[in-house]
């Protein structure tokens, strides 16, 4: 393990009993911030290699979104995700703008050592760009033809250097024979990600099928498809998100999926959670159609053994989920307002729940699993805990969407557990603020403290990865 730059109390691989707890806090304190816009290969470029101009002009290696999901890894290395690439910007409505983006992540360093200056935040955070790894099956998967849409192929060029078959963003990239989990899809919009406890596999899940899929770490080859129940999937997917909710009377919401992924401590499960509502849960109305289910599977066999019901409160939906121990969960749930929006931001808060006791609502209807939800606290506000740290309202991110609990340090000479927080910037460089004015728009980390107390008498639990740090 090489020598880190800030002051580690524990390892993060060993297990950090919760004291007696005092009333939950609503804000945290802010210890850092750290931007990643560059790396070796440049200004806003990635470590991919892929220097070719994407179907909007956009270069394939464009640094951006990587806070759709973001994954402790132990000592100072964090795993970034971007989603399905740049299509922010209007480029062709037949695909919904996407384009032939590969899917990756990144492995970034988090150089994290206490501020001395005497003014600013307790900490100072320098994020370094080590790798990126792309995506890719060894088996043929479906490409779209572009035909009858106005765009070409959506093979990646890189398929015939390198002889495998990429993931891409591209949203024609389907069997239309199947329904949306089939697995030979090559469109695949990554939104959840978490490393094994092995330290050598990464689970990620998506909003495309929804799908989720475990890859070699090293070399970004799948390893395993696991399949969801059958209600998940739309049987008649699209190009178009709004033709695949229109043309199904069931399934996920197009673009609303498996927004997030977590791994519980011992390794042994993945909990993936919905953006929003299935199709037939809106459909019922009422409660239902804020209803988000909540999947548990078994990493060895790859069955899925339980499905919970969450209800959202303020947000317009999740995006993310974080174990806290093997039963005890974070929840993200938000709305899209904020930088990126060009509006204020409104409602980024983790919810703490509790799967011990829930009820399994995988054989009932909208209804009925929405009247048995699980009970949620709010853990954390964290538009007010930047607010409080100094932030605009206008300059907090739209999509707070990737959190990780990383290592703990010492700060004012006390031990704190870190919350790592980041966001998908949607590739773009720089949007307009509230008042119309230009600013730039990074892809940001945002660390806060937080203590046993805290948890208000929840267990913190960290994994144990057998990898050795770099």
């Amino acid at each position: 393990m090489k020598s880190l730059a800030f002051h580690l109390v524990a390892s993060g691989f060993v297990c950090l009993l919760a004291a007696a707890g005092t009333a939950q806090a609503q804000t945290l304190p802010l210890i850092a911030v750290g931007t990643l816009d560059q790396s070796s290969a440049g200004s806003f470029s990635d470590l991919s290699g892929l220097t070719y101009p994407l179907e909007n002009g956009v270069l394939a290696n464009e640094l951006g979104g990587m806070g759709s999901a973001l994954a402790y890894a132990g000592g100072d290395t964090f795993l970034a995700l971007p989603d399905r690439g740049p299509n922010a910007n209007e480029f062709n409505d037949a695909v919904d703008n996407t384009v032939s983006y590969v899917n990756r992540f990144h492995t970034v360093t988090m150089d994290l050592w206490p501020n001395t200056s005497g003014s600013g935040l307790p900490f100072m955070l320098m994020p370094h760009l080590d790798s990126t790894t792309l995506l890719w099956s060894a088996q043929p998967l479906v490409y779209g033809t572009g035909e009858g849409l106005g765009i070409g192929s959506g093979v990646p060029p890189i398929n015939k250097t390198h002889a495998r078959y990429y993931f891409t963003g591209r949203s024609d990239n389907f069997d239309a024979a199947q329904n949306s989990g089939d697995p030979m899809d090559a469109r695949f919009d990554t939104e959840g990600l978490r490393v094994s406890n092995d330290g050598e596999k990464v689970f990620i899940s998506d909003e495309y099928g929804p799908y989720i899929y475990e890859f070699n770490r090293n070399t970004g080859k799948r390893l395993h498809a696991y399949k969801l129940p059958d209600m998940f999937y739309v049987k008649h997917p699209a190009p178009v998100g709004d033709d695949e909710i229109s043309g199904n009377t069931a399934g996920r919401t197009a673009n609303k999926g498996m927004e997030g992924l977590a791994i519980t401590p011992d390794g042994k499960t993945l909990v993936g959670i919905m953006q929003n509502a299935l199709i037939q849960d809106a459909a019922e109305g009422g409660d239902a159609a804020n209803l988000l289910r909540i999947v548990t599977i078994d990493i060895a066999s790859g069955r899925v053994m339980h499905q919970f019901g969450y209800l959202l409160t303020n947000g317009s939906g999740v995006s993310e989920i974080l174990a806290l121990n093997e039963h005890e969960f974070l929840v993200d749930e938000r709305k899209g307002k904020g930088l990126g929006d060009g509006s204020k931001a409104k409602v980024k808060q983790l919810f703490k729940i509790d799967l011990n006791g829930a009820t399994d609502v995988g054989d009932m209807d909208g209804t009925a699993a929405a009247a048995h939800a699980v009970s949620k606290t709010l853990f954390v506000d964290l538009v007010d805990s930047l607010v409080a740290a100094g932030y605009s309202t206008s300059l907090i991110p739209s999509k707070i969407e990737g959190i990780a609990i990383g290592p703990d340090v010492k700060n004012g000479g006390k031990t704190v557990h870190t919350l790592w927080v980041a966001n998908d910037n949607d590739f773009l460089e720089s949007v307009a603020d509230p008042d119309g004015n230009i600013v730039m728009n990074p892809n940001e980390f945002f660390v806060f403290a937080f203590t046993d107390a805290d948890l208000d008498g929840s267990l913190l639990m960290q994994q144990k990865f057998a990898k050795k740090c770099k």
